[in-house]
């Protein structure tokens, strides 16, 4: 996949602050890990004291994922994860710009590679289903270094860090396909390539089922189905946490879904979410909770948000 082009309308006036947010993002990411994580824990504070929005969503979701735990211990979590937001923060400038050198440093463990090998030996593609968590940037850089992957992604708003993420991201992976490319995505997987994939957002899109997330319903996106069926490839949950005491981070990649995908895309996007909403069970803490996951509803059923 070519690398974006620079253009000197780049450089215009209006463009400055983006160019002053990349600066310090460079700065961060030259940082030793001591101080970077630091750094993430600080800001993390910072944020769990903030009265915010983010704060609300993130409680909202947590109350109704975790229906078991009392007012107190939902009340903890959700000042874990806020907390998690800070080192979600240092974890994405590592990610897109800290040197190869720096990523091999860094203590990570990597388990069930024999099932992607395994894939390959079949000649078929692959689709690593993850989801939504502070440190996937950075996990997807970490995976990286051992097997070969591509991704889909939203373009960003901002034409500098556009140019800046992507030329990042085009460091470390075979190509970045734009959300609506499912064309260049399909024929990628049809050539054996590895995908990652996180569909566990609410995209507000018409391709999407009613499907239980931590039981419930919950707009999904149908992708995951169609591209497997289009493709051919497998679908491989892939799982990856922080682990604490700084030391490192864990990659797992689960064994295919057997009879992936079957003839039912509600039965297929709802086994998607299982296996997500087994990866959250995990590592609750580290979870994107402020997103409104919840924020398209089945007809008739109240607003959350």
């Amino acid at each position: 996949m070519p690398r974006p082009t620079f253009t000197r309308s780049l450089l215009a006036p209006r463009h400055w602050p983006a160019w002053l947010g990349v600066g310090a993002i460079w700065l961060i990411a030259r940082l030793p890990q001591r101080a970077l994580m630091w750094l993430g824990r600080r800001l993390g504070a910072l944020v769990r004291r903030v009265p915010s929005a983010r704060r609300r969503i993130a409680a909202a979701n947590i109350a109704l994922c975790f229906p078991e735990l009392d007012a107190a211990a939902r009340a903890a979590l959700v000042d874990a994860n806020l907390r998690d937001i800070g080192l979600m923060l240092v974890e994405f400038a590592l990610g897109w710009m800290g040197s190869d050198r720096r990523m091999a440093a860094i203590p990570t463990r990597i388990e069930g590679l024999e099932h992607l090998e395994a894939a390959r030996a079949q000649g078929k593609g692959v689709l690593l289903v993850g989801g939504h968590f502070s440190h996937l940037e950075l996990s997807a850089r970490l995976v990286s270094q051992r097997i070969r992957i591509a991704g889909m992604y939203r373009r960003m708003d901002s034409a500098v860090f556009e140019w800046v993420v992507l030329r990042a991201r085009l460091d470390y992976a075979d190509a970045m396909f734009e959300k609506d490319d499912i064309r260049g995505t399909v024929k990628y997987l049809r050539g054996g390539g590895t995908l990652w994939y996180a569909p566990d957002q609410d995209m507000r899109s018409k391709d999407t089922v009613f499907v239980p997330f931590f039981g419930i319903p919950a707009a999904t996106i149908t992708a995951t189905h169609h591209l497997a069926r289009m493709s051919g490839a497998l679908v491989i949950p892939f799982f990856h946490r922080r682990l604490p005491g700084g030391q490192g981070y864990a990659l797992r990649l689960g064994a295919p879904l057997d009879g992936f995908p079957g003839t039912d895309v509600e039965t297929d996007t709802a086994r998607v979410n299982a296996c997500i909403e087994q990866m959250v069970r995990e590592a609750p803490e580290q979870y994107l909770w402020v997103h409104k996951r919840f924020k398209t509803r089945p007809p008739g059923t109240p607003a959350i948000y």
